[in-house]
Order: C-alpha cells, then sequence, then structure tokens
C-alpha cells in the first residue's frame, strides 16, 4: 500500500512531461499508434456494439428551452426569409432545442482532457494554469487536441464479478491485485495503448436502486497508477467519477485525477454505464473490444459529454 508520500512522488516517477515533446497536448493517447488501431479493429469478431453511457435525463439533468413551429411559415419574420419555399410551403414544421449541461460531476458520461485539473498552479507538461481564461477556455490540452477521435482496444476489467459481488461498496477501492485477478479470469490482458474500462458494479446499482451517490464511492485506487503506468494505458474509466473515495490520503483528495491528468496526461471517461458492455462480454465470452470514443470540439474546454461505444 503506498503511502501519502509515495503517491506525492508519482507526480515524478510516473510523469510523461516531455515525453512526447514539450508541445505535446495528447499525453498518453499517443500510445495510441495506427498498429493499435487495427488491433483494435481485429477485435470485432461478432459485429456488436453496445452503448457504455448513460442516458441524459432532459430537463433533469440538463437546461432545455424547446421551440415547436407545427407550420414554419407561421413563424414570426417568415415574410423576411430570402427563400420563397420558406414562407409558401406551409406543409412543414419543425422543432428544436437550446440545451445547456454542466458534464462534470457524478452523473454524466464526459471525458476528461488533461486541462481539467491543476497540481500546484500546473497542468501537464508543465503549463500554468494561467492558460485557462475565463472567456476563451483553455489554451493548452483542451478537449480539441483529441478531435480526431479515440479509437483503440478497450478492455473491460469486471472487478464486481471477480470479488463475486452484485458491487463494490461505496469507499471500496480497486487495487493491481484485482486488475491481475480480473485478466487471469477472463483470459485477456492489458496492453499498450489499451483503453481500460472498470467495471465496480456501480452501473448495477444505479440501475436498480436509482442511487446516484455522494462524494463516498468505490473506484481505483492510487496503487493502481504505476499499473497502468507500466502497461502504457492510453485512457481509464469507470462506472464511478474514477477515484474511490474516500482517497486514503489526508492531503490529496482524488490522486488518479491528480496524477493521471496532471503528470501522466492520462485520459479519462467518468460515469460509464458499462452494465451492457459487462453482459455483452459474459455472454460473447470476449472482454475486448474495438472502442470509439468521439468528444464534441467544444473550443478551449477541458472535457466533453460522449457516447462511447464498444464493438465485439
Amino acid at each position: 500500500m503506498p503511502t501519502q508520500d509515495d503517491v506525492l512522488g508519482y507526480f515524478d516517477t510516473l510523469s510523461n512531461w516531455g515525453r512526447w515533446g514539450d508541445d505535446d497536448e495528447l499525453g498518453t493517447l499517443n500510445h495510441i499508434t495506427d498498429d493499435v488501431r487495427l488491433a483494435a479493429a481485429r477485435a470485432v469478431r461478432h459485429g456488436r456494439s453496445v452503448s457504455c453511457a448513460w442516458e441524459v435525463a432532459v430537463p433533469e439533468e440538463m437546461e432545455r428551452s424547446t421551440t415547436t413551429c407545427p407550420c414554419a411559415a407561421d413563424m414570426p419574420g417568415a415574410e423576411n426569409m430570402p427563400v420563397p419555399g420558406f414562407r409558401n410551403d406551409r406543409r412543414w414544421g419543425f422543432s428544436s432545442e437550446r440545451l445547456g449541461v454542466a458534464f462534470h460531476g457524478n452523473t454524466l458520461t464526459h471525458i476528461d482532457s488533461p486541462c481539467h485539473i491543476f497540481w500546484d498552479g500546473t497542468m501537464y507538461n508543465g503549463r500554468s494554469h494561467a492558460l485557462v481564461d475565463a472567456a476563451t477556455g483553455s489554451a493548452w490540452a483542451a478537449v480539441t487536441a483529441a478531435a480526431n477521435g479515440i479509437i483503440t482496444r478497450g478492455v473491460l476489467l469486471d472487478i464486481a464479478s471477480v470479488r463475486e459481488v452484485p458491487w463494490l461498496e461505496p469507499g471500496q477501492g480497486v487495487f493491481p491485485g484485482d486488475l491481475e485477478e480480473a485478466e487471469r479470469r477472463q483470459g485477456v490482458r492489458v496492453r499498450s495503448g489499451d483503453a481500460v474500462l472498470l467495471r465496480t458494479g456501480y452501473g448495477r446499482a444505479r440501475h436498480e436502486a436509482g442511487a446516484t451517490g455522494g462524494f463516498t464511492q468505490a473506484g481505483w485506487h492510487a496503487s493502481c497508477l504505476p499499473w497502468l503506468h507500466e502497461r502504457q494505458v492510453a485512457l481509464i474509466g469507470a462506472d464511478t467519477p474514477q477515484d474511490v473515495q474516500p482517497s486514503g490520503y489526508e492531503d490529496v483528495l482524488m490522486p488518479v485525477h491528480a496524477v493521471s491528468l496532471v503528470a501522466m496526461g492520462l485520459w479519462m471517461l467518468d460515469n460509464c454505464d458499462l452494465e451492457a458492455c459487462a453482459a455483452t462480454a459474459a455472454e460473447l465470452g470476449q472482454w475486448d473490444f474495438h472502442l470509439a470514443v468521439a468528444p464534441v470540439r467544444f473550443a478551449g474546454t477541458s472535457g466533453s459529454p460522449v457516447n462511447p461505444i464498444a464493438t465485439f
């Protein structure tokens, strides 16, 4: 079990600063090479796709303004539209929405880019927090660094099944031994460039009991960080917001978030719904798959809502 000093030392010993150049904003996504993507394509053996995201409740989880216009020609200003068909065609109408969402937190499925977390006022690759401006967002390591999408091999490690429980209880951490036992039982091994999705079973609890949790949750323990670094994992996800809470360290609130995003440049998928993925993997006897994550190209943002798709 690493001490707090050990965890603080991870900011140095697990650092990827300068590894891919001083101007690198991709971090561990650099592990996803062309060969890794080709290998991910070969993981498709059944042609079955499942979503790894929660449905977003609108308007409960979003601000929503909906406009409906049964006949567009009756819309105010239609007479001034330069297209004659707009005001002459009286059979077509439309609906549209304006949506607002705060996607970071414990509910919505989203991706964190490296600029999401600072440590001592610093972001990944040594850039200052001052590069994040209230008006324009982040000029460094924003989600747009992954504009071409994240396409790689995904590996689901079902820790709840390894421990033979329906779900891990809040506050229970996942350790490297759990990860390797899941590999052994599932007949899979995490390799360079993979995305590792961690199932604690919280998705099942949320489906069955409607649990949304507080700030106590199951998740990655900080002791997994050297393991993830050694295996050259490109992306991690979980069915919780990643870090076990409490973290077990008095002065480090979220060590997995902080070390991953700031030191390693390790991108994160928070709040996945992995129940369909786990059921499909168990049915097919296949725990690796093609994973596609396409962040919205929001300029200067520290993440994006996403719908990760696993294809077996």
